[in-house]
């Protein structure tokens, strides 16, 4: 069921609004922006000079509305810096994809281009979508034009501006899901920044708007001031910790009707080291919508943060910090009087989980859908790893769609009882059919990318999570917690991208091969957790937690997380409101 998304009657004037600021109350960021030309900057010429397989730094920065981050191999970098060689770039190129659904006939085609020009290696992410990397310059056109060719892109995957709209994976609501997907790839499509600079670059077009306020009637000429996260999730599960949106809407649903929203705004993951004043937020409840407001909520939302948004300071730029700076209920008057009316009150809503449910299960219009574990998100085609092989083969005979989950796993979905034997004996023949393998741990496990690839990262994360969770295990299994469901999330930086400040147990990267312990989030993203070990590393970790595991299984309520028990016990504060995750 298709839900037509309305336009407020106020759109017209607040998209016309003179948003311009003087350049001097400008950060560099915002000043590369206002002169980018719409996000064309000098990238056409960049991506034909051959003398460098790099990019200007300002184009670096133009790149990310565009999906694509400049990288470089730090596996190799030193070795390069001693051989007076230039950094192994390469780039990692992000689809947009909204609501985390694609067709066979697109996974086929994303498959081609990650064998061909992506290392063999596809990613998904902790946002529903695909990830590849190891792209090189000379490549990205033929990467991009190739997800053309399948009806997909890159625009506004990443930058200053909407990223990709998550929505909730529930096998067994496939008609409320539905509906919410369209609202999801409606709001993606609405949000989306609407200059000709991708088409042109990308696709080679001629450039056909005269007017720069004409090409971006509402984002103006400098866009967010950093990027803004929207997702919708079907209550009771919180898979795509709808906390840590900036904007969020939790689906009201009576019967299988869906009736409206409550709204949630503020959430944000990232923080930096060493400075205080940046922190991790939950997103804050402000009410409830009908379906038909969802829109003119985007809009109205959006524009406060757009026109009240710190545009000096990147670090302080978020949404959250402009709700705390203004204080939510002056945030919430404004969004109410560019809305035309008041929020209702918010309507009554239970989460008990976050993840995934494995293996077959049926939906309420009698398909099935077969959701897989995949470790951190990564498909490869590796010795000994028949992963992608296996997907390229379901792809080829599927008729239904593919579902990528907010925990990086991926639902092969819509399946009709005739196709369903035929995806088992796929399943059966690349060895997926048993789902049950992984513990407890590692299917609630989460990992960012972090080295060789990410110019960010302080330490491992993707590559060091499997093996640091075969060690905890052993812990576990002498506490008889195996079978515990925990949260564990790890980032090899601050930023926050495997959304570690919400887990039971996070870890965020410092150095090589040390780590910030944060312990006491909430099971289902309800609460933050709390800095307990500060620049440790392994043997120190280990130690932690076999001491709280000791604790947890010993002093433990029947029932009780992991997350609720150490903050029952006093081992850490409750953190509930970000401001205070640094005290």
């Amino acid at each position: 069921m298709s839900i037509e998304l309305m336009k407020p009657p106020h759109a017209e004037t607040d998209r016309s609004r003179d948003r311009s600021q003087p350049l001097s109350n400008l950060g560099p960021d915002e000043t590369l922006k206002a002169g980018s030309n719409h996000l064309r900057g000098t990238i056409a010429e960049g991506l034909l000079d051959e003398i460098t397989a790099g990019v200007a730094y300002s184009d670096q920065k133009l790149l990310k509305f565009h999906g694509t981050y400049q990288q470089d191999d730090r596996d190799v970098r030193d070795e390069r810096r001693r051989q007076k060689l230039e950094p192994a770039h390469q780039f990692m190129v992000r689809v947009r994809l909204p609501g985390g659904v694609c067709t066979p006939a697109q996974w086929i085609k994303l498959d081609a281009l990650a064998r061909a020009y992506g290392g063999e290696t596809l990613r998904l992410t902790t946002r529903q979508t695909f990830q590849f990397h190891w792209i090189l310059k000379h490549n990205l056109k033929a990467t991009i034009q190739g997800l053309h060719e399948a009806l997909l892109d890159t625009v506004a995957a990443c930058g200053d501006d909407t990223r990709g709209v998550m929505c909730a994976v529930n096998p067994g609501l496939s008609g409320l899901h539905a509906q919410i997907y369209d609202l999801a790839r409606g709001a993606s499509d609405h949000a989306t920044w609407k200059s000709g600079a991708y088409h042109e670059i990308w696709y080679g077009e001629k450039k056909v708007a005269s007017s720069q306020e004409e090409e971006e009637p509402f984002y103006g000429k400098t866009y967010m001031p950093r990027k803004f996260k929207i997702g919708f999730v079907i209550p009771p599960s919180n898979d795509i910790d709808v906390y840590a949106q900036d904007l969020g809407f939790i689906a009201i649903v009576h019967g299988q009707k869906l009736e409206g929203f409550n709204v949630v705004i503020g959430g944000s993951m990232g923080r930096t080291d060493g400075k205080p004043q940046t922190y991790p937020r939950l997103a804050s409840l402000i009410g409830y919508v009908p379906l038909d407001k969802v829109t003119q909520t985007i809009d109205a939302v959006m524009s406060v943060q757009r026109d009240y948004g710190d545009r000096k300071d990147r670090a302080h730029a978020r949404f959250k910090y402009t709700i705390d700076d203004k204080g939510l209920d002056w945030i919430k008057a404004e969004i109410e009087t560019r809305l035309g009316f008041p929020l209702e009150p918010a309507r009554d809503f239970v989460f008990d989980t976050n993840g995934d449910v494995l293996g077959w299960s049926e939906s309420d219009g009698g398909l099935a859908q077969f959701t897989l574990f995949i470790e951190n998100g990564r498909i490869a085609s590796r010795p000994g790893n028949t992963l992608m092989d296996a997907l390229l083969a379901i792809a080829k005979v599927h008729s239904g769609t593919f579902r990528l989950t907010p925990n990086q796993n991926l639902a092969i979905a819509d399946v009709t009882r005739e196709q369903r034997p035929v995806i088992q004996a796929l399943l059966e023949q690349f060895g997926l059919a048993n789902q049950g393998g992984a513990s407890a741990l590692r299917r609630n496990s989460m990992a960012c990318v972090a080295l060789p690839t990410c110019g960010l990262a302080m330490a491992e994360s993707e590559r060091y999570l499997p093996g640091l969770i075969s060690k905890i295990e052993t812990i576990l299994a002498r506490h008889n917690l195996i079978d515990e469901p925990i949260t564990l999330r790890v980032t090899g930086c601050p930023n926050g991208c495997a959304r570690p400040y919400n887990s039971e147990i996070g870890l965020t990267g410092r150095a090589v091969g040390k780590y910030n312990l944060y312990i006491g989030g909430g099971f289902h993203g309800q609460r933050l957790n709390k800095l307990y070990r500060e620049n440790i590393g392994e043997a120190a970790i280990l130690e932690t937690l076999d001491g709280l595991f000791g604790r947890f299984a010993g002093e433990r309520k029947p029932g009780e997380h992991f997350g609720d028990f150490v903050i029952r016990a006093g081992i850490v504060p409750e953190v509930i409101e970000g401001r205070h995750f640094n005290d």
